[in-house]
């Protein structure tokens, strides 16, 4: 009989751990996702900026396994978990399992500020990216016009919370088209109006980081014009104010959040299945804690068990690829009655881009940045895409608009669904 494994989850993990299984006659698999398509989070800040199109990062399920005839997808969200039964319910239908698979990932943590969660704008999917993309869009044509100049500094001033990767890469690109586009292609806004705000509660940015990548960050924002606040934390968002954790406050019409994450509420597996941060704590060969039968991989997870992680392994992109691959592996060998391994993390080091041609890069055992960092910020980023395609447009892409410094895909669209009328 074959073994029948629902993946929860398209993203890295799932993805690779399916790569690894496919054409397998041993196995049927199930991949059940709420969109149809995989994407590259790394690049995800670059769709909100207008600077690529998201089909440069995504690609539809069905088309990548078109070609496996042991892989089906599922498109639904997952409701519940009935462990007894061995079956998951979805909406859109239930599937039973032999072996159940968690990779949903994570969402964004507000820490219990209810209007932070209502007003900010996250920026964890392509959905969230192609709204903050509207959004900035629509203020920037709003201060064009706004003849108010009390308002101007309201409209123009943006407040990103979260001095990590993604803040620090997000706060770099929009300073540099500010720069670079702003200023030619919007010449009724007050620009010496406009502020980019980074917040961050810790003493550094990029602190996972090396002191090298925490330094030149700083740097060349602060070059780039970006105010950094640090030690400082978000508490309130109210009337348009950002209320921060010394007293003060900052006027913005736009808050955008990438201060933390926490794991996918899932429901029907044990209590003490769940640990810090809403990830489900795992053994050292991905099963879930209290489980006979299911598995967690990717940011999700949580492995206490590799003595050089006693926290957890970070939640990056190479973690859930190699779990993922992990995974699969022992899957094979539970079929061929063979000892089954232990997952150990190769760390092959962190990278961020702050500016044109300028990133930083931690290897295990050595850290560099500059214009090398930067080729090896874009090559490294371009391989983990899972289409030849789009690795060759993406590359095209890039090095022509970092050449021109001129983005075209700069469109405000209202995705609504057309109700017959129409105006012209």
């Amino acid at each position: 009989m074959k073994k029948h494994i629902v993946i929860v989850g398209g993203g890295f993990a799932g993805i690779n751990l399916i790569k690894s299984l496919r054409n397998d006659k041993r196995f049927k698999i199930t991949l059940v996702d709420k969109n149809n398509y995989h994407f590259f989070p790394p690049l995800i800040y670059q769709v909100a900026t207008s600077f690529i199109e998201a089909s440069n990062i995504s690609y539809p399920f069905r088309k990548l396994f078109a070609d496996n005839k042991n892989v089906k997808f599922h498109m639904g969200s997952l409701i519940r978990i009935f462990p007894e039964k061995n079956m998951i319910e979805t909406d859109t239908g239930n599937l039973s399992y032999d072996y159940l698979v968690l990779g949903l990932g994570t969402e964004s943590n507000f820490f219990g500020m209810e209007n932070v969660r209502k007003c900010a704008l996250p920026m964890k999917n392509i959905e969230e990216a192609l709204y903050l993309r509207n959004y900035m869009l629509l203020t920037q044509e709003e201060a064009a016009r706004n003849k108010d100049i009390q308002k101007a500094e309201k409209l123009q001033n943006i407040v990103i919370a979260g001095g990590g990767p993604t803040g620090v890469e997000l706060a770099g690109m929009i300073a540099e088209m500010g720069k670079y586009i702003a200023k030619k292609e919007y010449p009724e806004i007050k620009l010496n109006l406009s502020s980019i705000y980074l917040i961050d509660a810790l003493p550094t940015l990029l602190s996972p980081m090396s002191k090298l990548a925490q330094e030149t960050a700083y740097e060349k924002l602060k070059e780039l014009g970006v105010k950094i606040l640090l030690n400082i934390s978000v508490k309130d968002y109210v009337d348009g104010k950002v209320i921060l954790s010394d007293g003060n406050f900052i006027e913005t019409e736009t808050l955008i959040w990438t201060s933390g994450v926490i794991g996918r509420e899932i429901k029907g597996l044990p209590e003490k299945s769940i640990g810090k941060g809403r990830r489900l704590l795992v053994n050292a060969y991905h099963k879930v804690e209290e489980t006979e039968n299911i598995y967690a991989l990717g940011d999700i997870s949580l492995m206490l068990s590799e003595e050089k992680y006693p926290n957890g392994h970070p939640q990056l992109a190479q973690v859930a690829i190699q779990q993922g691959k992990n995974l699969g592996a022992n899957f094979k060998r539970i079929e061929d009655g063979k000892v089954l391994h232990t997952f150990e993390y190769n760390d092959k080091g962190s990278m961020a881009i702050i500016s044109k041609f300028n990133a930083v890069v931690d290897l295990p055992k050595h850290s560099f940045r500059g214009f090398l960092a930067w080729l090896t910020w874009l090559f490294i980023h371009i391989i983990p895409l899972v289409a030849f395609g789009s690795k060759v447009r993406l590359a095209l892409e890039w090095f022509r608009l970092f050449i021109t410094n001129n983005p075209s895909i700069r469109l405000i669209l209202f995705p609504k669904r057309n109700t017959g009328d129409t105006a012209t």
